[in-house]
Parts: structure tokens; sequence; C-alpha cells
């Protein structure tokens, strides 16, 4: 199917990024062919090129779209798929296109009270969050902080945690401390003083820390508030992890990466029923990629950037 996607011709950033004309292949056994209408923009689609030694390489983890061919022997990661099914992805390659053959087991059928955009910025931010809670091992009862609490991640978390009955002390940008109370946690400011501000934010001890944004300020925070290092938990700073004996998550990691394979159908059922909300910040058409990298890549984003592709549900 002719159409067009985005690839990084070499190591040079944004600068080598290109929408070049592209023909999605007939799926083979085990693979589905999706129409994309939407794709979710994530700072792992810069990370996934740093670490490329062969280019051009096509860019894009996560989509929503509709089948339009499937291969022999193919079933999605719900079930059987048909010519039609709306679905979402995620672990892909080459999700900044029109369209994309993938494996069949990527593939979730995708309900149909969640649109497509939604879907396309749900299952990395979604999985990631709920990794790090796992790992933190938390109980009903239990307080917490998160550091960078107003973005993707942060906000899936806070949703996650609250389902869960814990409470959280969320840490953002001073000017986005609603988006930290919209989902029911405690909102302090970075800056000077955080320790101070954040141990005044609570009365009882704060059993673990999630780290979401990798600054000396919060690994010093949560190194002082929590003095059990395996339940620090950060997905931003893997150096200060190695150095202070706290824990580092990844999705290439065998046990996120089974983790969060585990969870993709759970979290997609949650958005149907509206137990958790996608906090969608911006919208880009797809030929201004690397406009919306960008904006993911300087942290100011404030939620989930996802590129409309196609007219979508």
């Amino acid at each position: 199917m002719r159409g067009q996607r985005w690839q990084a011709m070499g190591t040079g950033g944004l600068n080598e990024f290109q929408l070049t004309d592209y023909t999605a292949p007939t799926p083979e056994s085990g693979q589905v062919r999706v129409t994309i209408t939407a794709a979710g923009v994530n700072p792992a689609d810069l990370k996934h090129v740093a670490r490329a030694t062969s280019f051009p390489l096509p860019i894009g983890y996560e989509i929503a779209g509709v089948v339009d061919a499937v291969g022999p022997d193919s079933v999605g990661g719900s079930g059987p798929l048909a010519v039609g099914d709306r679905v979402v992805a995620f672990r892909v390659h080459g999700g900044y296109a029109t369209s994309a053959t993938i494996p069949a087991d990527t593939a979730f059928a995708l309900p149909g009270s969640v649109d497509d955009v939604s879907a396309a910025g749900l299952l990395l931010a979604g999985t990631t969050a709920a990794d790090m809670l796992h790992r933190s091992a938390l109980e009903s009862g239990d307080t917490i902080v998160v550091h960078g609490a107003s973005g993707a991640v942060g906000a899936t978390l806070l949703q996650l945690a609250a389902r869960a009955g814990v409470s959280v002390i969320g840490t953002a940008n001073p000017a986005r401390l609603d988006a930290v109370r919209r989902f029911g946690a405690s909102a302090v400011p970075y800056g000077p003083g955080l320790l101070d501000r954040l141990r005044a934010a609570t009365s009882k001890p704060v059993v673990a820390a999630l780290d979401l944004t990798g600054t000396d300020e919060a690994v010093q925070a949560s190194l002082a508030l929590v003095p059990d290092r395996s339940r620090i938990i950060t997905a931003a700073t893997k150096a200060a992890a190695q150095e202070n004996g706290f824990v580092a998550v990844a999705g290439l990691d065998p046990q996120s990466t089974a983790f969060r394979n585990a969870m993709r159908s759970e979290l997609i059922d949650l958005v149907a029923t509206k137990e958790l909300t996608v906090p969608i910040a911006h919208t880009f058409p797809l030929a201004d990629a690397v406009d919306a990298l960008r904006l993911v890549a300087s942290g100011q984003a404030g939620g989930k950037v996802v590129l409309r592709v196609q007219d979508s549900h």
C-alpha cells in the first residue's frame, strides 16, 4: 500500500529525519498491515535512533489504526483480527507512517469507546507507569512521591496509584501544579527547598519515590525520604541508579518487557471503561513529526504528544 513514512537517515538528530515515499508490504505469516490513523511520539523514538548502527531507520513505537490486510496464521494480541478491525499496537517499528506491516501479536482490538488519538498515546506511557508501580511493591494506604508528575507517564502513574489506594505527592514545574492536582495528588513545585516542601506535604512516611525527571534535585530528595533503595525507581537516570544503589527500569530490560507486555490489554480496558484518562497535550499532522519530536525532547510537552495521520475515530 503506497504512502509515506518518516525515517532517520543518520546519526545527526532531527536534521536527518526525512518523510519518504513508502509502500507497506503485504503481510506474511504472523503479520497484519494497518492503515495508521494516529501515532504516539515519545522520547524513546529519539533514543532508538541514538542507539542505531544501521540506517535508514523507520521511527515510531505505538500506533492506532485499521487493519487492511491479514497474513496467514496471524492472531492479534487480544485474539483473531480481520480486515476493518480498529486496533492499537505497541512495540512496532515505523509508526510515523501512513501504513505499516507489523507483527500481529503487537496489535490489540480497540473498543469503540476509545478514540484513535488516546489509543496511540496510551501504551508506552501506560506500561511504563504500571511497571514502576509494580516494581515499588506498593500497598493500599502507602504514601509515595512521583517526580515529574505532570507529564504523560506521571499523569498515568497518578491515576493508577489512586486506583490502588496509594497517596501521591507529585512534583512538577510551578506552572503545571494544576495538572498534578487534577488526578488527586498533592502538588509540590520543583526548585530550591524541594525536600523541605515534600516533608511538609505529608505526616506519613514516604515509602517509595518514582522518578521521571532524572535531576540531581529529585535523586537527592528521593534518597533522603526513602530508606529502602529498592523502592526508589527511576525511568530517567540509569547512571544515578547505579551510583546510588536504587532501581532503573527500561522497556528493553527482560523483566520490564514481560510485565509491560502483559499489561497492554488491562490498560486498554481501563481507558475503554473511563477508569483511565490518556493525558493528551498536543497533536500534530504527520508532516510535522520533527516539530512534535522537538517538543517532546524539550521536556515541555506537559502530557502526551500524538501525530494525527488519517481521519480518525
